[in-house]
């Protein structure tokens, strides 16, 4: 059980540090919308075996109306045991945190109890609060868990963070990354200042949630300048992400070829052309067209296709495909189909399904 980041496990630690792919999980349900555990844990057994290093339960993608429907720790409890006894690699385990600060705090605990090494905090809770409450609640939490930051973007919740909030949040002592998802580049910028404000960049790993721009702010350096002209220079090393649900074979192969790119100092013109190509299929995959609201059944609609869901229902019965996302995937598939991994699941679906 992990309270603070020294009782993080070293491997994981340093897993957290150097930057690895952490799929968020989805839900997979029956079409009585019930939990469908046999296709939950096929999930997680496709992200361990595709190379993810992490995984993370009871985000966004997972739904947040699990809580609700009493499913949160049973779908936490449930990838935690599956990873334990699928794969013997050190597998960061992230859970999301929701709510005011009460709810947030029993589940930091419920996670924790479970074995989960950090919880990302979402504050879309906090929608219209300051800074101070945001800060208090987040430092009432981390005495919890370790966190992980999540700067969720606006059009699907989120609540807009300034650079003052991400200063006094990279303080934390009991942190150990951010999630930065806004979707914005200028807020995306704020985050990664805040940050170096807080002298935090050598103990907070970074995490692109944008999957409007994963491969480029993977291979980008942010250099932040203060007023006397000194610069330090951050990396955003990893992925936490919706985006990286689907075709994660491929997702882990194009974070390794980001990795190696940063580290070698090279830059191959093709890698950088993928960023198009990825942002592309996010805009089918997430329902970009119409402003999201098909993001959900987006990413259960390409595992529908791989098999390893049975349907793309959500908990919400009125939440499904919006107009026009079915021939946009279609569409995607077409143009970059080298991006998918449908091969790799095809060849390993019976077992992940025994």
């Amino acid at each position: 059980m992990a309270r603070s980041r020294s009782e993080i496990p070293a491997p994981v630690a340093a897993a957290i540090a150097e930057g690895t792919v952490i799929p968020a999980h989805p839900l997979a349900l029956t079409a009585e919308r019930r939990l469908d555990v046999r296709r939950q844990r096929a999930l997680t057994r496709y992200y361990l075996d595709a190379g993810a290093g992490g995984l993370a339960v009871g985000v966004h993608t997972t739904q947040f109306a699990i809580r609700e429907a009493g499913l949160y720790e049973p779908v936490l409890r449930l990838a935690m045991e599956t990873a334990a006894a699928w794969s013997e690699r050190p597998t960061v385990m992230v859970a999301g945190l929701a709510g005011g600060t009460a709810q947030a705090c029993r589940e930091a605990d419920v996670a924790a109890g479970l074995g989960y090494h950090a919880g990302l905090i979402s504050l879309a809770a906090f929608r219209g609060a300051g800074v101070e409450e945001m800060v208090e609640h987040c430092q009432a939490v981390a005495r919890h868990i370790p966190l992980f930051g999540f700067y969720l973007q606006p059009a699907v919740g989120g609540v807009e963070l300034p650079v003052d909030f991400w200063r006094r949040f990279a303080a934390i002592e009991n942190l150990v990354g951010i999630k930065i998802a806004p979707f914005d580049r200028y807020r995306t910028l704020e985050v990664i200042r805040g940050v170096a404000e807080a002298g935090a960049q050598d103990r907070v790993a970074l995490y692109t949630g944008n999957d409007d721009h994963i491969v480029a702010d993977l291979l980008m350096p942010f250099p932040v300048r203060d007023e006397r002209g000194r610069e330090t220079e951050l990396r955003i090393v990893g992925g936490l992400l919706g985006h990286w649900c689907v075709w994660t074979s491929s997702a882990v192969a194009i974070h390794r070829r980001c990795r190696e790119a940063v580290r070698s100092g090279t830059l191959d013109p093709a890698l950088l052309a993928l960023d198009a190509r990825v942002t592309e299929c996010n805009a089918a995959v997430f329902d970009v067209a119409n402003g999201f609201a098909g993001v959900i059944a987006g990413v259960h609609e390409v595992l529908r296709r791989q098999g390893l869901l049975q349907g793309i229902w959500c908990l919400d019965p009125a939440e499904t495909l919006g107009p026009g996302q079915a021939e946009r995937i279609d569409a995607i598939y077409r143009r970059h189909g080298d991006l998918a991994d449908d091969a790799f699941v095809r060849d390993n679906l019976a077992r992940w399904l025994e």
